[in-house]
C-alpha cells in the first residue's frame, strides 16, 4: 500500500485537529526592502568616507611635496603682489582646473590653465572648463600653442621638476615667452626628495628638487631676470596673511 504524500501545510496535533500553517505577514517583504535600503545607505556613506579620508591622505602626502597646492594658498599673496598683472593669468601644472577654479573667483581675473599629465579622472567642474578651451593637455616638454605674450602673469608648479636639462633650456624660456611681464615659479626644495613619500615618476622620470644656487645659474643661463622687488613684496605679502611657502617660489620677468 503506497503511502499518501504529505501535506506541508498541514498538520495533526494530538488531540486530532488540523491546523493551516499562518500565512506570511505582508508587512515581511517591507521590513526587508527597508532594511536593504538601510544597509545600502551605510555602505555607502562609509565608502564615501573612506573615499574622503583616502583623498585626505593623499592631499597631505602630496601636499609635503606638491607645489600646486602651496599656489592655491599663495593666490592671495601673488593678488598683492601683482595687481593689475594678474589679470590674464596661465598656470601650468597638475591640478590646474583647482587654480583657474580659485582665480577666476578673483575679481578682473581671467585664467587658463595647462595640464601636463592626466585628467582622465578629472571631475566634472574640471570637464567642463576643458570642454570651454579654459584648461588644456599639453606635453610641455615642446612649444605650447599660444601667441607670445599671450599672458600677464604665468604661473607654474610641480612641472619643471620632472624636466632634464636639456628640455628645460627649451621650455622654460617658451614659457617666459608667454608672458608680457612676469613669470612665477614653484618648485620644491632638494630636502624633500629625501622625504618618506616620494613623487610619482612624470614625463618618464621621477622628479629631481633643484637648489636654490642651481636654479640662480640656469635663469643665468637663459637669459632670464629674477624680479627681486616682486620677490620683496610677495614676501611682506606673505608674512601679513601668514603664508608660508613649502616650496622655493621664483619672480621672473619675462622676455622683453
Amino acid at each position: 500500500m503506497s503511502k499518501r504524500g504529505g501535506n506541508s501545510a498541514r498538520r495533526f496535533t494530538g488531540s486530532g485537529s488540523v491546523h493551516s500553517k499562518s500565512p506570511a505577514s505582508p508587512l515581511l517583504p517591507i521590513a526587508l526592502l527597508l532594511l536593504g535600503s538601510f544597509l545600502f545607505i551605510v555602505y555607502f556613506y562609509r565608502g564615501s568616507t573612506d573615499r574622503i579620508k583616502y583623498n585626505n591622505e593623499v592631499s597631505k602626502i602630496e601636499g609635503d611635496f606638491g607645489c600646486t597646492f602651496d599656489v592655491q594658498k599663495a593666490i592671495p599673496a601673488l593678488m598683492r603682489t601683482y595687481g593689475d598683472s594678474m589679470n590674464r593669468v596661465l598656470h601650468v601644472g597638475p591640478d590646474t582646473c583647482s587654480v583657474v577654479s580659485l582665480l577666476k573667483k578673483e575679481a578682473g581675473t581671467e585664467a587658463w590653465g595647462v595640464e601636463p599629465y592626466d585628467i582622465e579622472d578629472a571631475d566634472l567642474s574640471c570637464r567642463r572648463l576643458v570642454h570651454k578651451g579654459l584648461v588644456r593637455v599639453a606635453d610641455i616638454k615642446f612649444p605650447l600653442p599660444y601667441r607670445a605674450k599671450s599672458f600677464s602673469l604665468v604661473i607654474v608648479s610641480d612641472a619643471v621638476d620632472y624636466l632634464s636639462p636639456k628640455y628645460l633650456n627649451k621650455t622654460l624660456p617658451d614659457l617666459a615667452r608667454l608672458s608680457a611681464e612676469n613669470l612665477v615659479i614653484f618648485t620644491g626644495y632638494p630636502v624633500h626628495s629625501r622625504g618618506k613619500f616620494q613623487q610619482q615618476p612624470k614625463f618618464g622620470r621621477p622628479a629631481k628638487m633643484r637648489s636654490t644656487t642651481w636654479w640662480a645659474r640656469f635663469f643665468v643661463q637663459t637669459s632670464l631676470k629674477e624680479n627681486e622687488a616682486a620677490a620683496m613684496k610677495f614676501d611682506q605679502a606673505a608674512s601679513e596673511i601668514s603664508y608660508i611657502p613649502r616650496c622655493q617660489v621664483f619672480h621672473l620677468n619675462s622676455y622683453h
